[in-house]
């Protein structure tokens, strides 16, 4: 009896420990396998860091440089030929075979008490490793300033890692608002501490080109500069004639290579994209020779002006090819991946119809629609791009009228557009805006900065990427975009960004199987403070009440309120004030009391508040409903 007693308390006490030992494991994108091992690996200045060969060497070297700053450690790093095998060590380990299970990116990370092993069959998996590694230090292991703490410990665990995808994405827009390239390097470096490997860098718009053309120098010259606004977007006055051009900016060849090699470092590849035939006003006010009709062109400030002014190539005129084949060939020139994005989004046709020299085109190229004349643009763009010894990727767009032989489409209209790509034996990247586009609202519309559409972090965490019935190899992958119409400056950059790039980082990465919302919710908290201790801005929105409107079968308003945060407490008041925990607790929907004007709900945690105050007035009650049903 008294043996069993002693049994059962011991496999009690191994749960308590596995337990606790569990909770200090918050990785985000979720692993393939974690194991929960007793004990924890104390890192100090004993510690030796050990590399096998020159590869390894500069990850044992990023490790250092990663953790110097706010542990205030300078531990050492060795050559394996040269490690006795007496100190405390972590070892970061090229495998001399081929490990078939974790592929070119996975790693396989063991942590005991006296030392730690990091191996991958190439230097992308052993980077992850050690990304890996460094989410299962304190929170305080990001902070920019040296930290004041007794130990930093490591809780021992057997992780086996891969991706689901080959191919994870973050889009950044620099053309509607500029950002300068020690910002674009700190963007890389947040993408790769969550296992992006793909940096979409959207360099040219309507409101202006980025990208420095040595053959056409007017691009930047004339191109990267507009009038300075502030305020929403699409509700600016145009730029007058004699106005200073003040606003923008441009990356030189030299900021590119410095870019690419720092996010080669990191194991991500740069994806240029040069955004055509439409969105070119900004390359139009910089030769409107390029346009159908002529004119005075400026880039956009944020007026509206599509359909009234042109913003297209003219296809008709061959000077528009003739420019593309420069800006190819230096593009392809500047970056080394095997991609350039074309654009081929939302192209208005409307001055092509009215053009002499696109019917022309029509008439002795035997293209009968407009459709099959933007197809002809960009078959020509294909082989352009492939001449230069790269591969075309372009928006859905371009299934419009035909699809180049050899396109990859990047899906954004909903799925529906990587559906047919894929049904037709093209690669697809899934980037669906219901879920991916990071520029959307993630709350309640009146307490979040304007823009147009719903895209909460739940909703971004419940993607799919493979549609059923989908062959699977077609699937490449796919990328958070974030268009910055109305994100003017960084910290708001930072707050829409995060922490919706944390979910579809687990989306891109972890096999569906793996996926739990709470268990991600739980996770994305802790790396919430490791944001606080590096001073990065993101959203808590998730946190805020969603008020919901219908109407019940007597055709009376019912007000409901949820959380996408499970286990929070809602409290809500009908007069006025804002609600507090000694405010009525919301169990059920709640029908309006005669004579209330406003309804207000607010989100608590452990007697805190934890959400946004959201309001409701009784008189928009229709327009909720239109909203939220």
């Amino acid at each position: 009896m008294l043996l069993r007693l002693l049994l059962v308390l011991l496999v009690s006490l191994h749960c308590v420990v596995a337990r606790a030992q569990d909770s200090l494991i918050n990785i985000i994108p979720k692993p393939v396998s974690v194991k929960s091992l007793a004990g924890s690996f104390a890192l100090n200045n004993d510690v030796l860091l050990v590399y096998n060969n020159d590869s390894s060497q500069s990850i044992a070297q990023f490790f250092k440089e990663s953790i110097s700053i706010s542990t205030g450690l300078r531990v050492n790093i060795s050559h394996e030929n040269q490690f006795i095998g007496k100190e405390k060590s972590i070892r970061f380990h090229l495998l001399g075979f081929r490990d078939n299970i974790i592929g070119s990116e996975g790693y396989r990370l063991q942590v005991h008490p006296t030392c730690i092993e990091i191996s991958a069959n190439n230097t992308g998996g052993l980077f992850y490793g050690m990304q890996t590694l460094l989410q299962l230090l304190p929170s305080e292991i990001e902070s920019l300033k040296p930290v004041n703490r007794h130990s930093w410990s490591i809780p021992c665990v057997d992780i086996l890692d891969y991706p689901r995808f080959g191919w994870r994405g973050m889009l950044l827009d620099v053309s509607r608002h500029f950002f300068p390239k020690e910002y674009v390097k700190k963007y890389i470096d947040y993408m790769s501490k969550y296992k992006y490997n793909v940096f979409h860098w959207h360099l040219t718009d309507d409101q202006g080109w980025r990208l420095e053309i040595k053959s056409f120098p007017k691009l930047t010259e004339i191109g990267a500069w507009r009038a300075p606004r502030m305020g929403e977007w699409w509700s600016q006055s145009p730029q007058y004639d004699g106005e200073p051009a003040t606003y923008g900016g441009f990356y030189t060849r030299n900021d590119v290579k410095e870019i690419v090699e720092y996010a080669a470092a990191r194991n991500i590849t740069v994806l240029p994209e040069i955004d055509v035939p439409g969105h070119s006003m900004a390359a139009l006010a910089a030769y409107p020779e390029l346009s159908c009709l002529g004119g005075n062109f400026k880039p956009n400030v944020g007026d509206k002006f599509y359909k009234k002014i042109e913003n297209s190539f003219c296809i008709g005129n061959e000077c528009s090819f003739e420019l593309m084949d420069s800006v190819i060939t230096e593009v392809a020139e500047m970056f080394p991946g095997k991609y350039i994005h074309i654009g081929g989004d939302e192209c208005h046709k409307g001055f092509w119809e009215k053009c002499p020299k696109c019917k022309a085109r029509m008439k002795t190229d035997s293209i009968s629609t407009l459709e099959g004349l933007q197809s002809y643009f960009i078959h020509r763009m294909e082989q352009l791009i492939v001449s230069k010894g790269k591969r075309m990727i372009g928006w859905d767009e371009i299934l419009e009228g035909g699809l180049a032989p050899e396109a990859t489409v990047m899906s954004w209209r909903g799925l529906k557009g990587g559906i047919e790509a894929a049904n037709m034996g093209h690669n697809v990247i899934m980037t669906p805006d219901k879920y991916c586009y990071l520029d959307l609202y993630q709350g309640d519309p009146d307490v979040e900065y304007k823009t147009y559409s719903m895209n909460r972090l739940s909703t971004s965490y419940s993607l799919d990427p493979v549609p059923e019935g989908i062959d699977k190899k077609y699937i490449l992958g796919g990328q958070g975009n974030l268009w910055t119409e109305n994100i003017p400056n960084t910290r708001h950059l930072e707050y829409m960004v995060w922490p919706r790039a944390f979910a579809l980082s687990e989306v891109f990465w972890t096999p569906q199987k793996n996926r739990n919302w709470d268990d991600f919710s739980r996770r994305m908290e802790v790396q919430l403070n490791r944001f606080d201790a590096a001073q990065i801005n993101y959203a808590k929105s998730a946190y805020d009440p969603i008020i919901r409107v219908n109407k019940n079968y007597q055709g009376s308003y019912i007000i409901n309120v949820t959380a996408e945060i499970n286990g929070l407490d809602i409290y809500y008041s009908f007069e006025g004030p804002d609600p507090d925990s000694f405010y009525p607790k919301y169990s059920q929907p709640l029908e309006i009391p005669k004579g209330a004007d406003t309804f207000k709900a607010v989100t608590y945690r452990n007697g805190k508040p934890i959400g946004k105050v959201v309001t409701l007035k009784i008189k928009d009650l229709d327009k909720r409903m239109r909203q939220t049903n």
